[in-house]
């Protein structure tokens, strides 16, 4: 039985970048995988982890031989020990899209059996304030803050870099109900939104609707219903949907994890008045707000409900498929279920590189090739990132 290694020492020569925010080294046989070091480098690192198998998790603390990529981290909290969110602000930003580009590769040829190296590409405003939607833990004592990597315990950040400048700290000064969570979003205009359960000391201000616009459009979401974080996101994907989607005039589309529609609202203007527009959405709420915005598209018909539960009960064959998918992806169940209906195009939005990994093999195993694929920094100085994949039927 392996001796628990936890808060033992260990000096490591750090090998290749792995999906997860770490990199890989070894020691005695073991492999240890390091947060807060880059590849190349030799780091004294404390293991913070170890359920006795074969591997354990381990911070850097000293950096004995730096890579040149490093640089230094722009929050005192991106540190072993501190928050959960950032993972690679030790990293120059082109290094960070690189090392997610090697992920991604990584991942692809791992699971799929797939070479093929794609470029990160960078989303514009940089890597420090993209951040317009953040949600915030509550401690005992009513005090938001952000959690610890990997733990339940919440820091008493005064800030986040990652957030657009001055918008956390008036919401830090107040008092939550305890144990709830806070969420902030900064909408188009600028205004600051915040959803908190409970009395809050001080209180807000009567809020009103979180406003956001891409494709031309405006939606006036509720509270809580999703919208990318990153504010050159949603025009970035739907330029992308609307490219490979490629939805005939009079044609049958489905968007599938739809949100509020935006990708629906692509669609619908390919395929015109004539034709079809599904979205599967499980939020009541998105659907509600989908419906009002888009309400000039009466070609968009709205489904609430499971993807998995409803993806079998719509009608006709359709042309085409865009799909977003929570981060677990697509799964078996569901890729063999959208083959079935024999799409010729399917737009697979991903957030996670093993997930999409996985799904490109199972479609590529009923005879969808992977035709084109494209990746974006969006979740700068994090390990994530997001992709769009189309696959073709061959």
């Amino acid at each position: 039985m392996t001796a628990d290694w936890t808060d033992r020492i260990l000096d490591l020569d750090v090998g290749a970048v792995a999906h997860g925010g770490h990199c890989v080294a070894r020691s005695e046989g073991r492999v240890v995988f390091v947060r807060h070091a880059l590849p190349g480098e030799r780091v004294r690192a404390v293991v913070s982890e170890d359920g006795g198998g074969a591997f354990c998790r381990a911070d850097a603390v000293a950096v004995l031989d730096a890579s040149p990529d490093r640089v230094p981290s722009s929050c005192v909290w991106a540190r072993a020990g501190g928050c959960g969110g950032c993972d690679l602000q030790h990293a120059d930003p082109a290094a960070q899209r690189a090392l997610k580009g090697a992920v991604l590769a990584e991942q692809l040829q791992r699971l799929a059996g797939v070479v093929r190296p794609t470029v990160v590409e960078e989303l514009p405003g940089g890597p420090l304030g993209w951040r317009h939607r953040v949600r915030l833990a509550v401690d005992a004592a009513g005090r938001a803050g952000l959690r610890a990597h990997r733990s339940h315990d919440v820091l008493p950040i005064a800030d986040c870099p990652l957030a657009p400048a001055g918008t956390l700290p008036s919401v830090l000064a107040h008092s939550f109900e305890p144990g709830g969570e806070v969420e902030i979003a900064s909408d188009a205009d600028g205004l600051l939104h915040v959803d908190a359960p409970g009395p809050q000391a001080g209180g807000f201000p009567e809020d009103g609707p979180v406003v956001q616009r891409a494709v031309g459009r405006e939606w006036r979401l509720s509270p809580g219903v999703f919208w990318q974080v990153h504010p050159a996101l949603p025009d970035t994907l739907a330029a992308v949907v609307a490219q490979w989607a490629d939805a005939p005039a009079g044609g049958v589309a489905w968007d599938l994890y739809g949100g509020v529609g935006l990708f629906a609202a692509v669609l619908a203007e390919q395929v015109g008045p004539d034709g079809g527009v599904t979205v599967v959405e499980s939020s009541r709420q998105a659907v509600a707000d989908g419906r009002a915005a888009l309400a000039d598209l009466p070609q968009i018909g709205w489904r609430v409900g499971r993807v998995e539960r409803l993806v079998e009960t719509l009608d006709g064959q359709p042309d085409v498929v865009v799909a977003d998918p929570p981060r677990k992806g697509l799964g078996k169940a569901l890729v063999e279920a959208l083959c079935d209906r024999g799409p010729q195009r399917v737009v697979h939005v991903a957030c996670d590189p093993a997930a999409l990994a996985r799904d490109v093999s199972l479609f590529e195993a009923r005879g969808y090739a992977l035709t084109e694929l494209r990746a974006f920094d969006a979740f700068p100085m994090t390990h994530h990132f997001e992709c769009v994949a189309l696959f073709v039927r061959v």
